[in-house]
């Protein structure tokens, strides 16, 4: 069976606070699936130029879409259950600009 899924690799690493810490933070880096081409995504919210900056549209892009996709798979969570027809409208909203 062919796979659905598109793999990525995402890298985060802390290089400045605003306040001093004591703390040394690890970077983090983790493999996730979606059923989305992010990078598809991205040049697309580019294009659209709906916000301040572009990196501000890839923050959004890789950020809606690892909220979503974690939403998606966690369909039963009573958490997402008042949430989800709000981000239904939201996504419709979205795809129709």
């Amino acid at each position: 069976m062919k796979k659905r899924t598109n793999t990525y690799k995402l890298n985060l690493e802390l290089l400045e606070t605003v306040k001093p810490v004591t703390t040394v933070y690890e970077p983090i880096e983790f493999e996730f699936d979606n059923h989305d081409n992010i990078f598809d995504i991205i040049a697309l919210m580019k294009a659209r130029d709906m916000f301040k900056t572009p990196q501000q549209s890839v923050e959004f892009a890789i950020g809606l879409k690892l909220f979503s996709e974690v939403m998606l798979k966690n369909s039963d969570n009573v958490l997402f259950e008042e949430f989800r027809p709000a981000f239904s409208d939201f996504m419709k909203k979205l795809k129709g600009k």
